[in-house]
Order: structure tokens, then C-alpha cells, then sequence
């Protein structure tokens, strides 16, 4: 099955170690990096979608982060 999860954090360098600790882990890049203004917090957020391909069948309660 493939897996799909959407990486987001405040644009700083713990943003950058979610999405290398996930390739790290097998995950893969899916489409580019996004950035948008976060106006209630006044801080840059980014955001990146991964994939993955694992053996099973997909079900709703799946940890994404623990595979």
C-alpha cells in the first residue's frame, strides 16, 4: 500500500530535521515544499507531503509516523 503524510511545522530548523528524520524512515518527497504566513502566530509555517510504500492493507487507525 502506499502511505501519504503531510509534514508541517513553523519554518525553523526542527521543520527541516521532521522531514529528514521522515526520509530518514523510508519516506519519500511528494511535490514541492509550501510556505504560508501564519497570521494569528506571526510566523512563517511550511509545510511537505511524503510517501511511502509499505506491505499490508490500509486501515483508518494506522500510525502513519510509526511505519
Amino acid at each position: 500500500m502506499r502511505l501519504y503524510r503531510f509534514l508541517s511545522a513553523d519554518d525553523t530548523s526542527a521543520f527541516c530535521h521532521k522531514v529528514t528524520a521522515a526520509l530518514n524512515a523510508g519516506w519519500e518527497l511528494y511535490g514541492d515544499p509550501t510556505y504560508a504566513y501564519d497570521t494569528g502566530n506571526g510566523v512563517m509555517r511550511c509545510g511537505q507531503a511524503v510517501v511511502k510504500d509499505v506491505a499490508g492493507d490500509y486501515r483508518p487507525d494506522l500510525k502513519l509516523g510509526e511505519l
